[in-house]
Formats: C-alpha cells, structure tokens, sequence
C-alpha cells in the first residue's frame, strides 16, 4: 500500500513502485489519468504513442525506458515500429492475478512521460558514412 496518496503529477515522479496485490477504483484511475497528459485507457491498460523523427531516435526512448523499468520493477508491453513506440502499462499481480491497473502503472507512465520530454526534438539523422 502506499504511504501517502498520489495527487499531483509532481508526486507520480517522485514516487517508486512497489509491489501490490490492490488495484485502483475507477475514481482514483479517473483522477490519476489527469496527471498524466497524453495517456488513455485501452483494454483496461494504460496506453501512449510516442513517436520519434526515426529509428535510431525511438530506439534511444526504448532503452532509457527499458533502463528506467528495470529500476521501478515494473515493465511495460512495447510495440516498436521505425518512428514509434506504443508503451501499454497495467500490473499483473492485482485482482488476484486477473490484473488492472495500479500505482505501479501511473508512477511509471509519468516518468515514461518525463523522459520523453527530455529527448532532443531535432531533425532525423543523416547518414555520415563517407561515400567512394
């Protein structure tokens, strides 16, 4: 159980995951989605697109995620494409092993967020091999 209740955006990034068999109400699944902009519910998981100018670029968010997840504890489905990453999040171990959704999956998607922002918007990358 948490110690203290999630409010604020603020409070999802400074917080850590920690194992739990309880799921989120519907009320409090309302009320963390707010914090977290960009993010909707799909198949009762959480869901975001991030998209990146091209393959190297999405790469980089996949390992900083992958980085990130292996020190919450807690790790998302991705789906990769060249420009994309679909991150869907949601916590096994609630419901009885059924699973749903969690504190786990909000601290996560904020901090999958705040990486986002963190990485350089620029243009895709050109090759620079030199050519013969």
């Amino acid at each position: 159980m948490m110690e203290h209740v999630l409010l604020t955006t603020a409070d999802l990034l400074q917080a850590r995951c920690a194992h739990t068999t309880a799921a989120l109400d519907e009320a409090d699944v309302t009320r963390l989605l707010a914090q977290i902009p960009g993010w909707r519910l799909e198949e009762g998981r959480l869901c975001r697109d991030f998209p990146h100018a091209d393959y190297y670029r999405t790469m980089a968010f996949v390992n900083a995620l992958a980085w990130l997840s292996h020190n919450e504890d807690h790790h998302p489905e991705l789906t990769v494409t060249y420009n994309n990453c679909r991150v869907r999040y949601h916590t096994h171990s609630v419901n009885g092993g059924r699973g749903g959704l969690s504190h786990n999956d909000f601290i996560c998607a904020a901090k999958a967020s705040a990486l986002a922002q963190q990485a350089p918007q620029d243009q895709p990358l050109k090759d620079k091999a030199v050519q013969a």
